[in-house]
């Protein structure tokens, strides 16, 4: 959940902004500059997207936001505003996630599939390629959002000139299975009776019990937070479109909503599907990971056992030591510079 402060002249101006559809979007001129959001129909529905850079020559960085509910669009310019220079960058609002769910709200007994999320960023892929005049996109994924990219460059390589994902989550079980008894290692080896006492309480996953995940997640950000480099505060305060009381509403349902869909009631949810190498280990695109080195929730060692097991027709992680899951500036920083180093040169 966010805390949101906002004017009442902010709120109105972002109240009465036009509603921007498909029909909008687009490059008028070679090389214009671009800076263009609003809903167009994917997967059947109306779904949010933001467009921005200083080019539209520029490869395009589509960003498959984690949580699943927790869209990078409400932070975007203040994370990543200076690879505009470089980049178009697209953000989307998934399905059931953000402007997407204040849209188009899911019917009461809809449920949330990998496969149709997936299936829905393709079509966005798709979609920006064509409107902005590219072959392909880079495919950019962090925690949730690396196991839908994952998906997404398997069942549609043909879109994509590589991928970099960050805090890259392999597999419900593999994940878990070392997660777990390391948090609960560091707990015990700090004398952390609380900790020690929920961690025990909710017991080994996997759990059935949705409030588990949320639980254990607090802990984890705890030990993390003393061993890597804070985020700036900044990054965290929405430009004025999402600070309205209803884009901030809309956000916290959102972000609800598909925390049920990824655990599950009986700890059936999306995330009890995912295993990566069930998909197999050929890649028809680079993969490119940043990891950080204190994330406990997607520990960086089951993320290079998958990475060294995958074929790519490129390769590359890079380990950070003052990273967690969350990002920080050095996870900025390492993205920008694999993007520009190692994926720039292949789009040309």
């Amino acid at each position: 959940m966010f805390k949101l402060l906002v004017t009442a002249l902010a709120a109105s101006l972002a109240l009465s902004a036009p509603t921007v559809f498909a029909a909008d979007f687009g490059c008028a001129a070679p090389h214009q500059a671009v800076d263009q959001k609003g809903f167009i129909k994917i997967g059947g529905i109306e779904q949010w997207v933001t467009v921005k850079g200083d080019d539209c020559a520029n490869p395009i960085v589509l960003f498959v936001h984690g949580g699943p509910g927790n869209p990078l669009s409400v932070y975007s310019d203040a994370l990543y505003g200076a690879w505009t220079k470089r980049f178009t960058l697209i953000h989307w609002d998934q399905r059931g996630a953000g402007m997407t769910y204040g849209r188009s709200k899911p019917a009461g007994d809809e449920t949330l599939t990998v496969e149709r999320l997936r299936d829905d960023g393709n079509e966005v892929a798709r979609w920006a390629a064509q409107r902005y005049g590219q072959k392909k996109v880079i495919a950019w994924g962090s925690s949730w959002g690396s196991i839908l990219a994952v998906h997404m460059i398997k069942a549609r390589p043909e879109l994509f000139h590589a991928y970099l994902g960050t805090s890259q989550v392999v597999g419900y079980r593999a994940n878990q299975s070392v997660s777990y008894p390391k948090l609960l290692g560091l707990a015990r080896a700090a004398g952390d009776g609380d900790a020690i006492a929920v961690l025990e309480g909710v017991g080994a996953p996997p759990w059935s019990d949705p409030r588990s995940f949320g639980k254990v997640r607090k802990i984890i950000r705890k030990y993390e937070a003393k061993v890597t480099t804070p985020a700036p505060a900044a990054w965290w305060t929405p430009s004025a479109l999402y600070a309205t009381p209803q884009a901030q509403a809309d956000y916290e349902a959102g972000e609800d909503y598909s925390f049920i869909q990824f655990v599950g009631l009986r700890g059936d949810g999306m995330f009890s599907t995912v295993d990566l190498p069930a998909l197999g280990a050929d890649f028809a695109v680079p993969v490119f990971l940043v990891e950080g080195e204190h994330d406990l929730l997607a520990t960086p060692d089951v993320a290079q056992r998958w990475f060294d097991g995958i074929k790519a027709p490129g390769k590359g992680i890079v380990v950070l030591p003052r990273a967690g899951h969350d990002p920080n500036q050095d996870v900025i920083d390492a993205e920008y510079k694999m993007l520009v180093e190692k994926i720039l040169p292949l789009t040309r």
